[in-house]
């Protein structure tokens, strides 16, 4: 069997590269053991503001641009649209915060998103002393459903193999490799945490940050909104609502635990003030780098290995950005964006 690419892993990475070689007309196959569940358990929102600082995404705007077709056009090949747009409502927690606010607005990307008017208004069941401030043009994609069916999607056209991809298993040939019975130009992991056990790639600086979720159910909190506070609580329709999420830098396993759940559940009773019962947990080990920034580029010996990796909490931004431009160094000589090269940790 001979194709141009290998991909080994399927979250957002792999599925952003795949979309880019069908795209152009490359040949490939997917190795997944769906050992790593980081973009199956994320929350899915994009939106281009961190409101703990009230400051830009990095690239945040350029990436949602580009993102939002990227999916759309997904969406027509799996025939469900799994995207949910809304606003978001940022809880502020002093005067201090609303005068962030406004200071905030007057950089011109970030006015595109946050609304001048402060909302002072109570609403049922948040806790909201000073206000909320409000973002608009942001959204949801349901990154479980859509892997899930991205995976059913490539299945169906002999383009998966639902089992571990085997590093020593690689013959290194000039200008390709061959594993085991396929011959290919060239190899992209895009593993995840999964990046520790890969020999080639393990010595960059993947941290990994664990995250745990709760979904509850709370009849009497009417909201249509993203609520930000130390936690944040998405709709999900049915008076069902996702809360998260924890940082855990220590624990590397993808196990729910009772003090992931007890942290959101204490900073929850500081949110909200109306009854919920917790109706599910997950977790996941998020793929995150130092410097906040993904891992992208070619093996320092073996040019036939490359890496997308590392795209920490804001993946479905940041993924069809990466691709493109993994895709583009690599098949049209492009350059790498310098802050995404593995070349700044030589």
């Amino acid at each position: 069997m001979k194709v141009d690419y290998i991909i080994v892993g399927l979250g957002l990475a792999g599925l952003a590269f795949a979309e880019e070689l069908i795209k152009n007309n490359k040949t490939f196959i997917v190795f997944e053991d769906s050992s790593q569940h980081s973009s199956s358990v994320a929350s899915g929102t994009y939106n281009p503001v961190i409101l703990k600082r009230f400051t830009a995404v990095w690239n945040g705007h350029r990436q949602l641009q580009l993102a939002l077709p990227f999916y759309e056009k997904i969406f027509k090949k799996i025939d469900k649209n799994l995207d949910v747009k809304f606003t978001a409502r940022k809880v502020f927690n002093s005067i201090g915060d609303e005068n962030n606010w406004f200071t905030a607005l007057d950089k011109p990307t970030l006015s595109n998103y946050m609304q001048p008017e402060i909302i002072k208004e109570k609403i049922k069941g948040v806790v909201g002393e000073f206000g909320f401030g409000e973002l608009k043009g942001i959204g949801k994609i349901d990154t479980k459903e859509l892997i899930k069916r991205y995976r059913s999607y490539l299945s169906s056209n002999n383009k998966l193999k639902k089992e571990q991809f085997e590093y020593n298993k690689i013959d290194f040939l000039e200008g390709s490799v061959k594993y085991k019975e396929i011959l290919a130009d060239r190899v992209v992991f895009c593993e995840g945490y999964g990046l520790k056990q890969n020999p080639f790639f393990n010595q960059l600086p993947l941290r990994g940050t664990k995250g745990e979720t709760i979904t509850i159910h709370a009849p009497q909190l009417k909201i249509d909104f993203l609520l930000k506070s130390s936690i944040f609580v998405i709709p999900l329709g049915d008076d069902f609502y996702k809360v998260g999420a924890t940082f855990n830098r220590e624990d590397k396993t993808s196990k729910i635990t009772k003090e992931g759940r007890q942290e959101l559940i204490d900073k929850l009773q500081k949110t909200i003030t109306v009854p919920y019962i917790i109706t599910e947990q997950n977790a996941g080990v998020r793929p995150t780098v130092k410097d906040r920034r993904p891992l992208v580029g070619i093996h320092s010996k073996y040019s036939q290995l490359c890496i997308l990796n590392g795209l920490g909490t804001r993946g479905i931004m940041i993924a069809p950005t990466v691709a493109l431009n993994l895709f583009n160094h690599l098949e049209k000589g492009e350059a790498l964006d310098k802050e995404i090269d593995i070349k700044r940790f030589d």
